[in-house]
């Protein structure tokens, strides 16, 4: 007598996040539309470093003919804005899983140490141009993060940033499930652009601060 043989079923594969358009990730995230957010931060001084380091930068790279270029100006604006945050670490190229997605992630900031784990609290992808692809990663990243952080009882929210290193947009996907999106920021006003990212780099320092992480 043939003796039937129960076949465990695989997981389903999660979708990568690259895979995502704009309207995959609305619906995966359950979005009508995103709320107006206007950041009020103070202006940043440059440093001479910065400023030294902006302009062999400009000299000596190719910082316009893809992601990877565009990424040395990235690096530079975002290590310069993290230099009062003592206790936050970028990882480039972080692997991140959430409930439904998962893939490589440009840009993740979490807690310094010397391996990588939650909290996650900020994600930067990086686009040649293609704002709107940006924004399709940046959403589905953001909900991983926030995923990852829930398994593990840390209910927080997560900063998102989509760049070509020229021109900045910020997001925030709060606690409660909402998205928030500022207008266009060019570093024309690079004051301005590092001000902003400084603050938001404060804020999830003091995040991790509330949490009884660090002190």
């Amino acid at each position: 007598m043939a003796t039937s043989v129960s076949k465990t079923a695989k997981p389903a594969k999660k979708k990568n996040f690259s895979s995502f358009s704009k309207k995959d990730a609305f619906k995966a995230l359950n979005l009508i539309d995103l709320k107006s957010w206007t950041i009020d931060a103070p202006k940043l001084n440059l440093s001479d470093f910065f400023q030294e380091r902006l302009r062999r930068l400009r000299q000596n790279f190719d910082l316009e003919s893809g992601e990877e270029a565009k990424k040395l100006l990235i690096d530079a604006l975002c290590d310069e804005a993290l230099e009062s945050c003592h206790h936050l670490k970028i990882w480039k190229s972080a692997a991140l899983e959430g409930k439904y997605a998962a893939g490589i992630v440009d840009y993740l900031v979490a807690e310094r140490k010397r391996y990588l784990e939650t909290p996650f609290l900020c994600v930067v992808e990086a686009k040649k141009d293609d704002f709107e692809q940006g924004l399709a990663q940046c959403l589905v990243e953001m909900d991983a993060c926030a995923w990852s952080n829930q398994e593990l009882g840390q209910s927080l929210e997560v900063i998102g940033i989509v760049t070509n290193g020229e021109a900045w947009k910020f997001y925030k996907l709060t606690r409660d499930g909402e998205i928030y999106e500022t207008l266009l920021y060019s570093i024309s006003a690079m004051e301005t652009v590092l001000g902003v990212l400084r603050s938001l780099f404060q804020h999830c320092e003091n995040q991790l601060i509330a949490l009884g992480r660090v002190k």
